[in-house]
């Protein structure tokens, strides 16, 4: 470390002024003052002890704060089933899209059951269902597009056993079901779709 020229001292101390020093010395004595301005604008700092006491001195969050903190705080949620229970779950989710329920409000008669209808006809202005259940005729059973995407359906109650059916397109287009699992020959050398609908016990849902 370089030694304070005495001189530089009595100029800091105030007993002699910066003018009777060399250039040399005064250059010194600027940093010096330079120096001090820094370390007065400098924030303080604080020691390990005082900030652990400023956090103990904080005061104690209320439960309600506590409570919102907690609602606020992500979390991960993990789901644990033992094996009854996952074959318990996995049991009723196969039962729901083996037997979907009827909508609400459809009564149903011992040996009925629900059958829906659904085609894609984008541009149609109406299509409708017929089969052996309505005698083919176009006007009985409308299909509905309600939001106008193209995709048009029905839910209709049915005899339990195998129903022959088409659809027909703007009252003109008799077209088979091309989602269908089943077709048939019909007299004409057409192709009829065929449903399978499963009876129903309920009585009313």
């Amino acid at each position: 470390m370089t030694p304070i020229d005495p001189r530089v001292h009595r100029v800091l101390d105030g007993d002699e002024k910066p003018d009777a020093l060399d250039v040399s010395l005064r250059r010194q004595v600027q940093r010096l003052d330079e120096a001090v301005a820094l370390l007065a604008a400098a924030p303080c700092a604080t020691s390990v002890a005082e900030r652990v006491m400023t956090v103990i001195a904080r005061p104690t969050p209320t439960r309600a704060r506590r409570l919102v903190h907690w609602l606020l705080t992500p979390r991960a949620v993990v789901l644990r089933l033992r094996p009854v229970w996952s074959l318990a779950v996995a049991a009723g989710i196969l039962a729901l899209v083996l037997f979907p329920l009827p909508e609400p409000g459809i009564a149903l008669r011992e040996g009925e059951g629900i059958a829906q209808f659904v085609a894609r006809f984008p541009g149609a202005r109406s299509v409708a269902v017929v089969g052996s259940f309505n005698d083919w005729r176009p006007e009985s059973i409308p299909l509905d597009d309600s939001d106008h995407d193209g995709v048009w359906g029905a839910t209709v109650v049915l005899p339990a056993g195998a129903h022959e059916y088409m659809f027909v397109v703007d009252g003109e287009r008799w077209i088979a079901d091309p989602l269908a699992e089943r077709f048939v020959e019909d007299d004409f050398g057409r192709e009829n779709s065929v449903v399978i609908v499963r009876p129903r016990r309920e009585s009313h849902l």
